[in-house]
């Protein structure tokens, strides 16, 4: 079976080709080649927490230090995580890393 990636979970169409493009543009996830495979997904469609300017529950969202509690409650996530299991799961990007704000 295949895994699949954010955009056809969340059935956005903000994937290259998506009907949304138009309107909304190309999602930041379906496009960062830099973390493509990881977790066994296209571009950053398995790791969109950590991808900054996606957009999610209708605005867009920031990087991960500003949507990391929103993502980590969002089915996507939580499917991802349980689907890869604890030894293969990638939290973060590589070289990424996770400052907590002041504010």
């Amino acid at each position: 079976m295949s895994k699949l990636n954010c955009w056809e979970i969340k059935k956005c169409s903000r994937e290259p080709g998506g009907d949304k493009t138009g309107d909304l543009g190309i999602c930041p996830a379906a496009t960062d080649a830099t973390v493509d495979g990881v977790n066994d997904g296209k571009n950053g469609g398995r790791i969109c927490w950590a991808i900054a300017g996606t957009f999610c529950g209708g605005k867009v969202q920031g990087d991960f230090a500003q949507k990391s509690v929103s993502c980590m409650s969002c089915e996507v996530f939580k499917n991802i995580k349980s689907e890869e299991g604890i030894d293969s799961f990638v939290l973060l990007k590589p070289g990424q890393v996770y400052q907590r704000s002041s504010k």
